[in-house]
Formats: C-alpha cells, sequence, structure tokens
C-alpha cells in the first residue's frame, strides 16, 4: 500500500471509502471533474458514464504530474441528484473499479442544487499524494 489508511479498530467497515488517509510526498490536487471529453463536449446524460468520464479525466490529469490513482489520497464528489446518484451506484461501482481500481481514498459527497455545466450531473475534485 502506497500510503496508510486510518481505520479505528473498533469501527464498521466502510464501503468503498476510507475515513482517514496518512500519506507523505508531492502533492497533486485536481480541479473539478465532470463528465464531459477531453473537448468539453457531454457523450452522454447517463449519470455512471458521466461519473467514469469524470474519473478518467482525474486518472489523465493524474498522470501528467506522475501520479497513478493509487496515490489519490481524498475525492470530493458534488451530485445534483442524490436519489439518481444512489440508483446507479451499482454502475458507479463498477465503473470505479475499472478506472480507480480497488483503492478507496477519504472521501466525502455532497449534493448540489446545480453545476456550472447544466449537463453535468456529478463533479469529482481530486487529492493525490506521489510518495518521496
Amino acid at each position: 500500500m502506497v500510503h496508510e489508511v486510518l481505520h479505528p479498530c473498533n469501527w464498521k467497515a466502510t464501503p468503498g471509502y476510507s475515513n482517514g488517509i496518512a500519506a507523505r510526498g508531492r502533492m497533486i490536487f485536481t480541479g473539478g471533474m465532470i463528465g464531459w471529453n477531453d473537448q468539453q463536449e457531454f457523450e452522454t446524460d447517463d449519470f455512471a458514464q458521466q461519473v467514469r468520464i469524470a474519473l478518467q479525466a482525474i486518472v489523465d490529469v493524474l498522470a501528467e504530474g506522475g501520479a497513478r490513482p493509487e496515490h489519490l489520497v481524498r475525492l470530493t464528489w458534488y451530485v445534483t441528484d442524490k436519489h439518481e446518484y444512489l440508483g446507479a451506484l451499482k454502475e458507479i461501482g463498477r465503473a470505479y473499479k475499472e478506472v480507480i481500481g480497488r483503492h478507496y481514498p477519504a472521501m466525502a459527497l455532497v449534493q448540489v442544487v446545480a453545476l456550472v455545466e447544466d449537463r453535468a450531473k456529478v463533479e469529482i475534485e481530486a487529492t493525490a499524494v506521489v510518495p518521496d
């Protein structure tokens, strides 16, 4: 493991995220990634597909900084519809594992009224730490 997962031993296991991560190294921060392609065009309105595209954009930006998905220490998700998110969890989980793998950084998810791009259903910010 690249970073140390912080999980009190008496706490219930978390499904698909960590409560905390300890890391040392060079930090990389992404902007908010949404589900449009590299030409800033939406190809889908499907929630899980937008998540997949946003996660791939994060991986692409990390690669520019010499980082990989396992260097992620935090993801902050902004969704426009909590119920649509929960309804697509199975597909989102599949997309997550295909793009990020089985690495689960500390995460938060917040429902917002809207995102700047009208067709965007999700926006994800990432923080990664590349070990020294």
